[in-house]
């Protein structure tokens, strides 16, 4: 249907359009929460403690017999649920593919997640490795249905209104983290008030992000449209689908070079997002209503970041503005280990340079990789995208626990991801985007 694929029926018009791009930002709205307050804020933390009930007298656990330091635990479990989505996401994009029916895949995956999430009610005590099951569970669901998500954006939206349309998909999902933070803030720090133990209204917080998420799911179960056409003859299994992808990539050799500098750089985002809790309660001594206003302050300020920096690229084209973006993460990170314990303050002002940048670095990479998408082949190139985006970031929760591990420092481990965010520079600036746009034969936007 063209060489742009933008895959709306003419017909449609742009007032369709617009509807579906509406319910499209809505899953953002729907699934943030559980990224914002189980990974980022409440998760982290308490499983840590829970592992640390269950610590031996040298502090460590013992699942599956192999000795694991309990504040390594959660990292682990991160690391381990990011190899599950490895295995799982190229079987779901090449069946999306396959049968042209992308939304009942990404109806299951999102409410497999969220039962998980709703699971977490029952963790309590010393049970760590429910715990650990039901994170692992969560968030390979979570990255396979971001996959089928991630994969109507060039459906949806024509060259020229991706950028704009991905960044609100991000504030959506910023703007509703923020709101249910506040909800959190109010019933953790008022806990008393309405009879509930501390660890209780813990567990209540992570219960209603799975709530949360499977209710507002539902709206874009409604409003997206499949348009695939299922194929005649027997279909590969998704392994074979999967090196035949990988094989046709390799025909795209600048797609698969941005791919490579957004894995590196992604790494040090994703680890930060799941591990700055746990620097933050550990090694900087604050409590965690401290960490649920610093985070609440990351999603006020991500909704303006993303949709500020969306404007810039605008202007300066979107690989000139993530490539600022890194610059600033590297410079926040940086800062954060130098930051005093028991100072809250100063950890605000970090948590307000992140947020500036969080949500416009990644919303930008997204629709900047849209573009590099051959025509027809969305769900299997965003799997492959996906990969890059959670399926591969094992490595920085992987070296982060094992940094602890050895050291006992978390100031340690937060430094060493400042190297992914400069490599992450060094690679993207070398990959020519337009010239990478063209060869998926796909029209270049005036700016890019």
């Amino acid at each position: 249907m063209g060489t742009d694929t933008l895959r709306t029926d003419a017909a449609d018009g742009a007032d369709g359009r617009r509807r579906e791009q509406r319910g499209w930002y809505f899953y953002d709205w729907a699934c943030s929460v559980y990224s914002t307050s189980v990974l980022t804020v409440f998760l982290g933390p308490y499983l840590t403690s829970v592992a640390e009930s269950a610590a031996d007298g040298d502090g460590y656990v013992h699942p599956l017999g192999i000795p694991v330091r309990a504040g390594s635990f959660f990292a682990y479990s991160v690391s381990l649920s990011v190899i599950v989505a490895v295995l799982v996401m190229p079987l779901v994009g090449a069946a999306a593919d396959r049968s042209g029916r992308k939304k009942p895949l990404l109806a299951a995956a999102a409410y497999t997640g969220a039962a998980a999430t709703t699971g977490m009610f029952f963790l309590d005590g010393d049970r760590y490795l429910l715990g650990g099951l039901l994170l692992v569970v969560a968030n390979a669901a979570q990255s396979v249905a971001m996959m089928l998500y991630n994969s109507y954006l060039p459906q949806i939206a024509p060259p020229e209104e991706r950028d704009e349309v991905s960044s609100r998909g991000w504030a959506f999902g910023y703007a509703a983290g923020a709101l249910v933070l506040i909800a959190n803030l109010v019933l953790y720090t008022a806990h008393d008030s309405f009879g509930l133990s501390e660890s209780a209204a813990v567990r209540i917080c992570l219960a209603s992000a799975g709530l949360w998420w499977g209710a507002f799911a539902l709206i874009p179960l409604r409003r997206l449209r499949d348009r695939g056409t299922p194929a005649r003859q027997s279909a590969a299994t998704g392994w074979k689908q999967l090196a035949a992808t990988i094989r046709d990539m390799r025909r795209h050799p600048l797609t698969l070079a941005f791919l490579l500098a957004y894995l590196v750089y992604n790494d040090g985002i994703q680890t930060v997002i799941t591990q700055a809790s746990v620097y933050g309660s550990e090694e900087l001594d604050l409590g965690q209503s401290t960490l649920i206003v610093a985070v609440l302050l990351v999603q006020v300020l991500a909704v303006v970041g993303a949709l500020a920096l969306g404007r810039l690229a605008r202007t300066y084209g979107a690989k000139r503005t993530i490539l600022g973006s890194l610059v600033a993460w590297t410079l926040t990170l940086a800062a954060g280990y130098f930051l005093p314990a028991g100072a809250p303050v100063w950890f605000f002002v970090l948590a307000a340079g992140i947020g500036l940048v969080l949500g416009g670095s990644q919303a930008l990479s997204r629709s900047l990789f849209s573009h590099l998408v051959p025509p027809g082949k969305e769900a299997e190139y965003f799997s492959a995208y996906e990969l890059s985006d959670r399926g591969m970031s094992w490595l920085g929760p992987l070296l982060f626990g094992l940094t602890y591990q050895l050291t006992g420092s978390y100031r340690d481990a937060i430094i060493s991801l400042v190297a992914f965010f400069v490599l992450g520079f060094v690679l993207l600036a070398r990959v020519p985007v337009r010239r990478a746009i063209g060869d998926a034969g796909n029209p270049v936007p005036e700016r890019i």
